[in-house]
């Protein structure tokens, strides 16, 4: 779970195309050539969600998602599979990698939350790392033989991250340098192997890897938060951890707005489409239930603000669909693009998710608010959705402040999230 800052972008990549626009950037995606391997890792991730739909609830209730699930998941390929197979990825397109994070998300927030934090930290490694840490770590976390975090939000840094105050002390002497901090709210933080951990070096953000095993790495597991209660939440405590200077990931200065903003306009896409599958899973809850249950002999289905309410949850959730569907085409030339159509994305399907899991729960009644529901999960999920990546009034402003740049003079107040074009 990351909130996300109020910073600069990165100075590097190709501007996303406005925000107005109809029509996608040209050029080929990632994926392209290779329909049948996209194709395949979204049947994987369709049965994968399909036979988790029972044990969900469960993981849910006692907290955690089991180590084997994570196991099947990285078996089935679905871990860092965007990744250039040269890393043991599968090349996934953005179009196909939507579709897994929307099975996964339709069953478990914590299944989709696992996808997207290794995610976050293979994109930024893929693109920012040198070769030796692209070549070191990538492939392990494409196998699941680590399982990543991200280490960024503290108790004063949430929204802006920019505020960070653990610290990354480097003498210029030896070889090793230490960090100190502690993070909090830090997704699979209890079980992660290997941290991405944000902070300062001589007052310029900076970015470094640590190994959760070294001495000094404590962490405090997040019981009975609202929602994300299978993700194996923890805050995490960096005491004078000791690590080797080759575990910098880009030089002091580009931490956030290079290195954080690309693992974050990762995690917003997969995140968006995570949004997408839950709203599209209460849709299908809700209308099964009008459609079977009776009322005084009476089905449900034909009381008319029952039939509203489906009719508004389906068209909120097409929209959301549409968008995110969107984000992909911007995404498919490569790293940098379609960030501005990311954020979109995310904040339509974060509020779909809530509104529409809202309704179904209305819909459902008591069989909403039951201990197994899957949309009364949803619900909780759905408004840690609308804080996670992006706050949605943060959002807000992000995308209205590129309207403004875009039909007229930049506000002097404007602010963009990481990742977001100039």
């Amino acid at each position: 779970m990351t909130r996300v800052p109020d910073a600069a972008p990165p100075g590097a990549g190709p501007p996303a195309d406005a925000l107005m626009h109809d029509a996608p950037a040209a050029g080929g995606r990632p994926g392209d050539g290779q329909p049948a391997a996209d194709e395949s890792l979204v049947r994987a991730a369709a049965e994968l969600a399909a036979g988790v739909r029972g044990p969900a609830a469960d993981w849910d209730r006692t907290g955690g998602l089991p180590g084997s699930v994570r196991e099947d998941m990285a078996a089935a390929g679905l871990l860092g599979a965007d990744l250039p197979r040269r890393y043991g990825g599968a090349g996934l397109g953005p179009a196909a990698l939507g579709e897994v994070a929307a099975h996964l998300g339709g069953v478990c927030s914590a299944l989709r939350g696992l996808l997207t934090v290794q995610g976050m930290v293979a994109a930024a490694l893929a693109r920012w790392g040198t070769r030796e840490q692209r070549a070191h770590w990538l492939p392990r976390l494409a196998s699941g033989e680590l399982t990543a975090g991200f280490a960024a939000t503290e108790q004063a840094a949430g929204s802006a991250l920019g505020a960070v105050e653990t610290h990354i002390e480097d003498s210029g002497e030896g070889v090793d340098i230490k960090v100190s901090g502690r993070k909090k709210w830090i997704t699979f933080g209890e079980v992660a192997d290997v941290f991405l951990v944000l902070g300062k070096s001589r007052g310029k953000p900076a970015t470094v890897l640590v190994e959760a095993d070294r001495t000094g790495v404590s962490r405090e597991p997040v019981t009975g938060q609202l929602g994300m209660r299978a993700a194996r939440i923890a805050h995490v405590t960096f005491d004078a951890v000791r690590v080797p200077r080759s575990h910098l990931v880009a030089p002091p200065g580009l931490g956030l707005s290079h290195v954080a903003a690309t693992a974050l306009d990762h995690g917003r896409f997969t995140v968006a489409w995570g949004c997408v599958g839950m709203a599209e899973a209460c849709v299908a809850d809700a209308a099964t239930h009008a459609a079977t249950r009776s009322q005084g002999g009476v089905p449900l289905a034909d009381h008319q603000l029952v039939r509203s309410l489906l009719a508004r949850c389906a068209v909120e959730t097409a929209g959301a669909r549409e968008l995110a569907r969107r984000a992909a085409e911007f995404r498919a030339p490569g790293a940098g693009r379609g960030v501005t159509e990311t954020i979109v994305a995310k904040y339509a399907a974060a509020a779909a998710a809530a509104s529409v899991s809202r309704d179904t729960v209305q819909i459902l009644g008591s069989a909403g608010c039951e201990p197994d529901s899957r949309p009364g999960r949803h619900f909780r999920d759905a408004k840690v959705m609308e804080i996670i990546e992006g706050a949605q009034h943060v959002s807000e402003l992000h995308i209205a402040d590129r309207l403004l740049r875009q039909f007229g003079a930049p506000p002097a107040s404007a602010t963009r999230l990481p990742g977001e074009p100039v």
